[in-house]
């Protein structure tokens, strides 16, 4: 064909005198090449970058799904909240108050002398404050019976207040007999117990701050 022949005869160093078909080839190919790249380099590069934007999308609809469940349930899990609280606060207040927790501790240990327990030591200790509440520990030491620990701790849970004890490095033991035999069947219970009361008001308040400048 002409156009075969034409293409082997080409002279490279005369391009202004190709035949006119020769030319219009090579310009559409020139073309196809620059639009070939031009893709390759531009639309693949934003292909990718569409597709980081859909997977982007996808996981902003799963957000805004599951916030706007939770925004509808807000409003009944703020009635839950306000509940719990109140629910803590009836709780709390069935605990010892500050005026209280001395005759509280007394309380405790006549109910372990009217057990028939020996209380060698009885002990308590500074309070530490919490979030909602003050911790009391009690360092102490008693002898009495099994029944008669039974016995101590039905009557604590008796008392009017709410008593909480937690026991702290606390160790139940068998108390050695001596040589007339005294001691047997007894046990020792010596170590930490912690009680525990609420908070009032006025302890629970954040002091405020001195004015800037104020001595």
């Amino acid at each position: 064909m002409k156009f075969f022949d034409d293409l082997r005869n080409l002279d490279r160093h005369n391009v202004g005198g190709w035949p006119k078909a020769i030319k219009l080839f090579f310009t559409v190919l020139l073309f196809a090449v620059v639009v070939l790249a031009g893709w390759y380099f531009e639309i693949s590069s934003q292909q990718d970058d569409l597709a980081s934007a859909e997977t982007k999308e996808d996981s902003l609809k799963v957000e805004f799904s599951q916030k706007q469940a939770k925004s509808a349930n807000l409003e009944a899990l703020e009635q839950q909240l306000t509940e719990m609280q109140d629910m803590l606060r009836t709780l709390l207040r069935q605990l010892p108050s500050r005026t209280e927790m001395p005759e509280l501790l007394i309380d405790i240990s006549q109910t372990a002398l009217a057990a028939g327990i020996e209380t060698e030591l009885f002990q308590p200790g500074p309070e530490t404050p919490k979030d909602f509440y003050a911790e009391k520990p009690i360092t102490l030491r008693m002898v009495g019976t099994y029944h008669q620990f039974g016995t101590f701790i039905s009557g604590v849970a008796s008392l009017p207040r709410v008593v909480i004890l937690t026991l702290h490095d606390v160790s139940l033991k068998p108390k050695v007999a001596d040589k007339n035999g005294t001691g047997s069947g007894q046990l020792v219970l010596q170590g930490t117990v912690k009680t525990y009361r609420y908070l009032e008001d006025d302890e629970t308040a954040t002091p405020a701050k001195p004015a800037k400048g104020a001595k």
